[in-house]
């Protein structure tokens, strides 16, 4: 029967090493998000209805299986994933699943992909990748970016060594931060809400094409 140790969960933690040492200024840790950091993460979500969802820098794809199990059937989740190993793998784990799509595409490019499928805005946009490395001018536009394709009251939730970010996502109209002690490194988790409203005026999300469960290239 072999090691009884191996699983496929150690296989994808040897992945998330092995792509760590040779990608260590992209890759945001070590291993993979522990269970704990993954289900504060996902608890900041409302998953009682119908949502669209963008993650950038899924990696292994912890945070993704944790959300895919939550969601029904007519959300959608677009992971948008840079590194082709992790690509690959996360089309192999995903195969199965028309609600999940596998973008090897930069984060920039959030936009266009949603445009391209009719879709007008997202409910959430999750977050791993290192924002504290990236030079200052690319980070706060995707930071715009990403506050551009969040519907109103939707939120950008990031978990990050640092909490950094807050003094550069200053056009959120409101983040809140706690702190996970149970990940290693630990992590900071920060919500950053896009309100329903704005000088007393209701914003009004553009409209969305009816989205069915396919997979698009």
């Amino acid at each position: 029967m072999g090691d009884r140790g191996f699983t496929i969960r150690n296989f994808m933690s040897a992945l998330f090493f092995k792509r760590f040492l040779q990608k260590p200024f992209q890759i945001a840790s070590i291993i993979p998000s522990s269970k704990a950091l993954v289900e504060r993460v996902a608890s900041k979500m409302d998953f009682s209805q119908p949502r669209i969802m963008a993650e950038y820098g899924p990696g292994e794809g912890v945070h993704s299986r944790e959300l895919a199990a939550r969601m029904d059937a007519d959300s959608q989740l677009f992971l948008f994933e840079l590194d082709r190993a992790f690509s690959r793998d996360l089309d192999r784990q995903f195969a199965d699943d028309p609600r999940v799509h596998i973008i090897n595409r930069d984060a920039a490019s959030l936009a266009e992909e949603l445009a391209r499928r009719g879709i007008a805005q997202c409910d959430y946009i999750l977050s791993g990748i290192p924002f504290s490395i990236l030079e200052i001018k690319k980070k706060r536009a995707l930071l715009q970016d990403t506050y551009d394709a969040l519907r109103p009251g939707g939120a950008f939730i990031i978990y990050q060594v640092t909490n950094e970010l807050r003094q550069h996502a200053t056009f959120f109209d409101r983040a809140e931060s706690e702190y996970c002690l149970q990940n290693i490194p630990p992590m900071f988790i920060t919500v950053f809400q896009k309100a329903l409203t704005r000088n007393g005026h209701v914003r009004v999300a553009p409209p969305t094409a009816k989205i069915t469960a396919q997979r698009t290239a």
